[in-house]
């Protein structure tokens, strides 16, 4: 598995190069870009984002002390913005709660003890948690998505439906714990699964594993 694993990340990073992921200005626009990019596209919640900059709005004591109707109208493009707005407070609250929204604080957590207060958070699953502990706090743990899934299940290294920590597990097991690799692996395979390995209509003869 670890031959395959590398097999398919020299692979991907050869045809695409590296992705630069996950883009932003700050940690904090990280943990934000985390929850606006469920179940919607990196560019509906980019544009949510860009709403509140230009604002001078994304700071955290900035959203915590905003009224939720107002929250939710200025990250309307990123689709279900009542949901979200709620989830961006809940998680707020968190961070106010038990970090006074200091990064260094937050920061000196263990993975696992951090991982398991953020999913006591109502609105923030695995996934979310994951990219927030990986792209903002640099921790060493890998984000699965459906792109992840996707591409797994069709090359036969995962059964379709398997569950997330399942699909994290392998990663974990077989690549170097490090947040470089982990970010980079991750990052190429939602280009992958964007431009190639599609839900419909997949790019099998032009993608870069084809015949992995």
């Amino acid at each position: 598995m670890k031959r395959k694993l590398n097999g398919f990340f020299q692979k991907l990073y050869s045809s695409f190069g590296r992705q630069y992921w996950w883009p932003a200005d700050s940690p904090f626009e990280v943990m934000v870009g985390a929850i606006l990019t469920q179940n919607t596209s990196w560019a509906n919640a980019e544009k949510a984002i860009l709403s509140l900059k230009k604002k001078k709005l994304l700071a955290p004591e900035k959203i915590f002390k905003m009224p939720l109707k107002k929250l939710a109208l200025l990250i309307k493009s990123a689709g279900y913005y009542n949901i979200k707005a709620r989830r961006l407070k809940n998680f707020l609250q968190f961070y106010f709660d038990n970090y006074n929204f200091n990064l260094e604080k937050i920061s000196q957590v263990d993975l696992l003890s951090l991982r398991r207060q953020l999913l006591t958070v109502n609105g923030i699953g695995q996934e979310t948690a994951d990219s927030i502990l990986l792209y903002a706090l640099n921790k060493p743990v890998f984000v699965v998505d459906s792109y992840t899934k996707r591409i797994l299940s069709r090359h036969r290294v995962v059964k379709e439906g398997a569950d997330y920590l399942e699909v994290q597990d392998i990663f974990m097991r077989n690549l170097k714990n490090k947040v470089r690799i982990f970010n980079e692996y991750h990052a190429l395979l939602v280009k992958l699964g964007k431009d190639y390995c599609l839900k419909k209509n997949p790019k099998c003869g032009e993608c870069p594993l084809d015949g992995q």
